[in-house]
C-alpha cells in the first residue's frame, strides 16, 4: 500500500520550523517519507500503511503548528 497525503500547515516561518514538522511526522509508524514545502505551507507524506488524518494532525499540533486540512493525493 502506498498512499500520499498533503497536509496544509499554518505557522511555519523558517527552515527550523519545517525540520521540526518533518521530524515529528517521520517518527510516526507507517510514515515512509516526508517533504515539507515551507513556501507552500504544506507537507507531503508518503505512507506505507494507513495513518489517520487525526494522528497526522495531532503530531503537527503537538509540535506547535496549525493544520488547516489534509487531502489524499
Amino acid at each position: 500500500m502506498k498512499v500520499k497525503k498533503k497536509i496544509m500547515i499554518e505557522g511555519m516561518s523558517c527552515g527550523h520550523c519545517s525540520n521540526h514538522v518533518k521530524n515529528a511526522l517521520v517518527e510516526l509508524e507507517g510514515v515512509k517519507d516526508v517533504t515539507v514545502d515551507l513556501a507552500g505551507k504544506n507537507a507531503l507524506v508518503e505512507l506505507t500503511e494507513d495513518v489517520s488524518d487525526e494522528k497526522l494532525k495531532e503530531v503537527i499540533e503537538e509540535a506547535g503548528y496549525d493544520v488547516l486540512g489534509v487531502e489524499v493525493l
